[in-house]
């Protein structure tokens, strides 16, 4: 089974909450073992969205700094990581990622300046950006193109 990994920072901007549980809905049905890695508070939302645990298992939650450890001493890797981007703090998870894992890297960048953060990326990964700040719409439909690429990547490898 492939693993994927949904990465938040804080979760300021209101679309990251149910973007993500979307997001591992997809992956999910897409056959991926789906973990979250993010802040307290951002694991705290998606703990209080999904109580039952019907789109992120709670024992794959994983604290941000206890993720990135992980990755670093390469004790845990993923095939397929999301990280959700609508600040700096997002581009430098971003970049770690980037520099710590294999996986197939997406950046979700969303808010009030996801065009100007989108163009600050400057190495390779699949890029999903919306001015999306409390309308998840516009990432939804990008999300879904995305989930049937994965689906077709998850089915080849």
């Amino acid at each position: 089974m492939k693993l994927a990994l949904l990465l938040l920072g804080c979760p300021e901007v209101p679309v990251q909450t149910g973007v993500a549980l979307y997001l591992a809905s997809g992956l999910k049905n897409a056959g991926m073992a789906v973990y979250a890695a993010g802040t307290d508070s951002a694991l705290d939302l998606l703990k209080i969205s999904d109580p039952k645990g019907c789109y992120l298992d709670p024992e794959k939650l994983i604290g941000l700094d206890t993720c990135i450890e992980a990755l670093a001493e390469k004790r845990m890797d993923f095939d397929l990581c999301s990280v959700f981007v609508h600040n700096d703090a997002g581009l430098s998870y971003l970049a770690t990622i980037q520099s710590l894992s294999t996986a197939k890297l997406y950046a979700i960048i969303f808010g009030k300046d996801a065009e100007a953060l989108a163009a600050q990326i400057e190495f390779t990964c699949e890029k999903l950006a919306a001015r999306a700040v409390h309308n998840p719409a516009p990432l939804k439909r990008m999300i879904d193109a995305t989930i049937k690429e994965v689906e077709r990547w998850a089915a080849s490898n």
